[in-house]
């Protein structure tokens, strides 16, 4: 969807988006309707009960030298008011109704409202517009979007400097959100780097690539057990964004990307199998990010790496019990292959720190099924072997609405996955499972290195609709990833 900032509202306009503050209908200035029609737009709204309430809408229709369609849109109350959500309610209203273009009037206010709120709606308006209707050959008219463009009049000064982060950060939500949508045969380790490749050429990134034969001479054997058992053979991307110059990137996000889970000879359920084709969650928000990242030319240097692989069971697959050897040199008992995204970070994390020399990790993952029975599908599960890194994830998540939610860390928990013929087994018991997931990542940071840990099983894929998502991928970890970088890596 086409955002565009002009000057006034046309006469010719056909729809004109009116904002409203909460309890502010008598302060609205009515000047985009015509006088005629302003004692009308007055008591119809006033009968439909709209206050202004952020997301709240009503239509009107009032005469003039031609009858103007009018949409009443609440933003709430402050100063700021809640632009975000009122942004995603518009859209919600309007994409599929037959409108093309709505021009919305922030000569309305009493208030003019700042260039960074004015941006923040625009952005929750192009979030919520993103669909995937690719597969959909046969949908009705009314269900077909058909909003195109929201122009927004009278924006105020600084408006092209607040809405180019914003921009970046939407497009980078379209990538994860599209990797996330996309079925798994379609979107597997090789045609994952292809996607994105394309999608950032131009932006600046270095991108490397790791295939299955340079994997093994590096010997990364915990992450090609995963693979043994698919045709497809695993990946490593790498994307670099040097925006502050020559150096080793100071932050490198990693994802785990599993593009299809099966849960491999430990077979899952056949029931919602289908939903792990965003088991790459994490590798989809990283590679999001980054993307967002070198769009709005973050002064910051930073890395994002995703281990691509597809955990299948056949003759070759890795079977529980089986010993392999990680490429720390750590041995590790498989003793289930479902718990696989750990075995994949294991080796990524490992080949990062040797190659880019990061001080700060944070890895993103789709990892266990016990965080959603911990938090369900409300906050992200924060581990951490630093107390200001997790205040400094924590602060971005809440800032964006990407949510967080701390959980321990100990040498008690760390000894339930020792094994006993090897150095480590891949899980625990029963009990603390997110926990001693994340205590097995840890094992393989290394001494001196910041790291947290993100646990986004329940956050990447959503049931119900939001103001800036409808049902289906969310692009969870964009926003928290983008703001976290601007507010502790940008000078």
């Amino acid at each position: 969807m086409q955002i565009n900032f002009i000057p006034a509202v046309s006469r010719d306009a056909a729809l004109v988006v009116m904002p409203v503050a909460k309890d502010g209908l008598a302060r609205t200035i009515w000047t985009s309707v015509g006088e005629g029609g302003v004692p009308i737009a007055a008591v119809a709204a006033s009968a439909a009960r709209f206050a202004g309430e952020a997301g709240t809408s009503t239509e009107l229709f009032v005469p003039g030298d031609t009858v103007r369609h009018v949409l009443l849109l609440g933003i709430g109350a402050g100063a700021e008011g809640d632009w975000s959500k009122a942004g995603g309610a518009l859209v919600t209203k309007l994409l599929t109704s037959g409108t093309i273009e709505a021009t919305v009037d922030l000569g309305a206010l009493a208030t003019a409202p700042t260039a960074a709120a004015v941006a923040r709606f625009a952005a929750a308006a192009t979030q919520r517009a993103w669909r995937h209707d690719v597969y959909r050959t046969k949908l009705p008219d009314t269900a077909r979007p058909t909003l195109k463009t929201v122009t927004i009049a009278g924006a105020p000064t600084g408006i092209d400097a607040a809405w180019m982060p914003q921009e970046a950060v939407s497009k980078g939500l379209a990538l994860t959100r599209t990797l996330v949508a996309e079925p798994a045969n379609i979107i597997y380790p090789e045609s994952f780097v292809e996607r994105v490749r394309a999608e950032t050429e131009g932006l600046g990134l270095g991108i490397t690539v790791l295939d299955e034969a340079a994997m093994r001479e590096l010997g990364m054997g915990s992450l090609l057990s995963v693979s043994l058992g698919s045709v497809r053979e695993a990946r490593v991307l790498a994307l670099r964004w040097q925006g502050a110059g020559e150096g080793d990137p100071a932050l490198a996000l990693v994802g785990k990307g599993v593009t299809f889970d099966t849960g491999g000879i430990s077979i899952k359920p056949a029931a919602g199998m289908e939903d792990m084709k965003w088991d790459m969650g994490g590798a989809g928000a990283v590679v999001g990010a980054m993307k967002a990242i070198a769009g709005r030319k973050a002064k910051a240097n930073v890395v994002g790496v995703c281990g691509l692989v597809e955990n299948m069971p056949d003759g070759a697959a890795t079977r529980p019990g089986d010993v392999v050897t990680s490429m720390s040199g750590q041995t590790i008992e498989v003793l289930n292959t479902d718990a696989e995204g750990r075995l994949v970070l294991a080796d990524v994390i490992t080949w990062t720190q040797k190659t880019f020399r990061p001080k700060t990790i944070v890895d993103l993952a789709t990892l266990t099924g016990a965080m959603i029975v911990s938090l369900g599908n409300e906050y992200g599960g924060l581990f951490a072997n630093d107390d200001a890194l997790a205040d400094q994830l924590l602060a971005a998540g809440l800032a964006e609405g990407d949510k967080l939610w701390r959980f321990p860390l100990s040498d008690t928990y760390d000894k339930m996955i020792d094994s006993p013929i090897a150095d480590m087994k891949n899980v625990g018991p029963r009990g603390a499972g997110s926990i001693t997931a994340a205590q097995f990542i840890k094992r393989f940071v290394d001494e001196g290195v910041k790291w947290a840990h993100l646990d986004i099983a329940g956050m990447v894929w959503s049931d119900k609709a939001s103001a800036t998502w409808d049902k289906g991928a969310t692009g969870y970890g964009v926003k928290l990833l983008d703001r976290f970088v601007a507010d502790n890596f940008e000078g």
